[in-house]
């Protein structure tokens, strides 16, 4: 800030001159005393001047409207909205959301430094406040092969930047609590900068907790029960309180949250799809479903708000008051919190759900063409099995959590695993796409349900090799072919034949295209799926699918080095 605009932000806010704009007949949330403040909002340039009795240039009359801060998404991966920056800035604005804290460590996984510095830029194109977290894990694991390796050194440089915020989720928690060299040189990095380290932590508590939070971690989102939440918020980690597309966390974890600790909780999505914002909203819903659960309105605005403010040392925002930035949403009451029009510093930016500024969508070559698959072949899926007892990948209904589980299986004379179509397991192959290494690796999976076909995705967390399920070689190996030919993205096919496709040409994890189209097609493949292939109807076929190679979450998953036992930490033999 200059001067002179100081001097004039100071002058507005003591009432010498008219200011900018003025939201008249407000109910401000006050989210410093928990209580209702009823006035005018003076704003000046990008800036809250003050609270009272305003004249302004321009002034709009909220009618008695409540006005809170602009909330704040404290952990989402854009990636996982399968749209761009711009494009998801345009689908959360209308509900609130000023400010996201993103880590793009899906796209880091394909493209490296060069995929976030695309992020970066295209961010720049809409009014949602993008702040980024420096992927921490790229490898996400040492048991897979990713387009990149970001290591301490490579770190040094763009940690520096002050749109970064600090590391990203540092889901090598093993390396962290047994102090590993290379994992110290990380944590480093950010600490001599004096940026706070995000965290992933799920099922570790204990001494190893203790050794986690000793690194000075500062966060954690995969807290799935109160008693994990009350053990991390004990061991001065904030707990980020989930409710994405995938996992939904929020309802049971509300039950730990109190006046002594609901300043150390904040709300995010991890991952959320166009849909779930489309029909159900974004923070927006977090808030209906506190109020819902008996938290109250001002301590939940709280959560989204200042509290995640406060977390990530966003000094210029989390509430309503003078000298910080003109983030406010209009709510008509604080039940279902519908946002009436959003301001981002200062700029009517959305009304009556409708996005109200120019977006500019930023080029993106630099992503395309991230598929370097050598020598794939359908020989290359098939299984060899010297047992009738396999280990296999059990879905876990409404997660992403997975359970190792022995099964018997039918084997060919030439001790090949033999699809039974009586029994719902079926071949998972995890195709390296980075490297041209050649790799391909086979498991076994249940509780998909797929009777007919394949299905091939590019979105596979987090190394984001291809991922393939169906029921015969055929199908699974011209699906990944169909796949590679297209870019990325989704492919479903049934007798070599593709039913639907969705291309993601952005490093084959997000389209180019609008929300809704996006939404149109998922909801598209998400009837195909369950209707043509059979999968299972409890099943979401995609997002399900792409995280069945995520070697972080128990219990346990296939790479492209092959079948790993995540409680373990060690890859194990399909035979049991």
């Amino acid at each position: 800030m200059e001067k002179e605009q100081l001097k004039k932000l100071i002058d507005v806010a003591g009432g010498r001159i008219p200011a900018d704009l003025v939201i008249k007949n407000c109910k401000v949330v006050d989210v410093y005393n928990g209580a209702i403040i009823e006035g005018d909002i003076a704003l000046c340039d990008e800036w809250i001047a003050g609270i009272g009795k305003y004249d302004g240039l321009q002034e709009i009359d909220a009618k008695g409207q409540y006005a809170a801060p602009g909330f704040i998404d404290s952990h989402i991966h854009v990636e996982s909205s399968y749209v761009s920056p711009e494009e998801l800035g345009r689908l959360v604005v209308p509900h609130g959301t000023t400010t996201i804290i993103a880590d793009p460590h899906e796209i880091a996984n394909v493209c490296g430094l060069k995929g976030l510095n695309y992020m970066m830029e295209a961010s720049k194109g809409v009014a949602l406040d993008i702040k980024w977290m420096l992927p921490s894990c790229v490898p996400a694991t040492p048991w897979e092969h990713a387009g990149a390796v970001i290591n301490a050194e490579v770190m040094e440089e763009p940690i520096k930047n002050n749109r970064i915020l600090g590391l990203g989720e540092f889901m090598d928690f093993p390396g962290v609590i047994n102090a590993n060299d290379t994992i110290l040189d990380k944590l480093l990095v950010a600490k001599k900068q004096g940026k706070l380290i995000d965290g992933h932590s799920p099922g570790v508590t204990g001494h190893a907790l203790n050794a986690y939070a000793a690194a000075r971690i500062h966060t954690d989102h995969e807290c799935s029960t109160v008693e994990e939440m009350q053990e991390r918020i004990s061991r001065g980690m904030y707990v980020l309180l989930r409710e994405g597309s995938a996992c939904h966390n929020l309802k049971e974890l509300l039950k730990g949250v109190t006046q002594h600790n609901s300043r150390r909780c904040l709300l995010c999505a991890d991952d959320c799809q166009p849909k779930t914002i489309l029909s159900m909203g974004h923070l927006d819903n977090h808030l209906r479903m506190c109020v819902q659960e008996g938290i109250d309105p001002i301590v939940a605005i709280q959560m989204a708000s200042l509290n995640a403010a406060e977390c990530f040392g966003l000094e210029d925002r989390g509430a309503i008051v003078p000298g910080l930035r003109a983030d406010i949403v209009l709510l008509d009451n604080l039940e279902d919190f519908k946002a009436q029009k959003v301001f981002i510093a200062g700029q009517e930016a959305a009304s009556n759900g409708n996005y109200q500024l120019a977006i500019t969508h930023y080029d993106i070559s630099s992503t395309k063409g991230s598929f370097h698959v050598k020598e794939f072949s359908k020989e290359k899926l098939r299984l060899k099995i010297h047992s009738n007892k396999a280990n296999v990948i059990d879905i876990l209904p409404g997660g992403v959590v997975t359970k190792k589980e022995i099964a018997e299986i039918k084997r060919s004379k030439k001790d090949e695993f033999l699809y039974d179509s009586s029994v719902d397991i079926v071949k998972v192959a995890v195709v390296e796409r980075h490297q041209n290494t050649g790799n391909v690796a086979v498991a076994l999976l249940k509780g998909y349900g797929i009777k007919e076909g394949a299905v091939a995705l590019s979105v596979a967390h987090d190394s984001h090799n291809i991922i393939v399920v169906g029921v015969n070689d055929e199908d699974m190996a011209y699906a990944v072919e169909q796949l590679i030919n297209q870019g990325g993205g989704i492919v479903l096919v049934k007798k070599q034949e593709v039913l639907e496709s969705m291309p993601m040409p952005i490093a084959g994890l997000m389209s180019n295209k609008s929300g809704e189209w996006v939404d149109a097609k998922l909801t598209h493949i998400h009837k195909i799926a369950h209707e043509i292939l059979k999968i299972n109807e409890e099943v979401e076929p995609v997002m399900t699918l792409c995280f069945m190679s995520l070697a972080v979450i128990p219990e346990i998953k296939l790479t492209d080095m092959g079948l790993f036992d995540v409680t373990k930490f060690d890859f194990i033999n399909i035979e049991a």
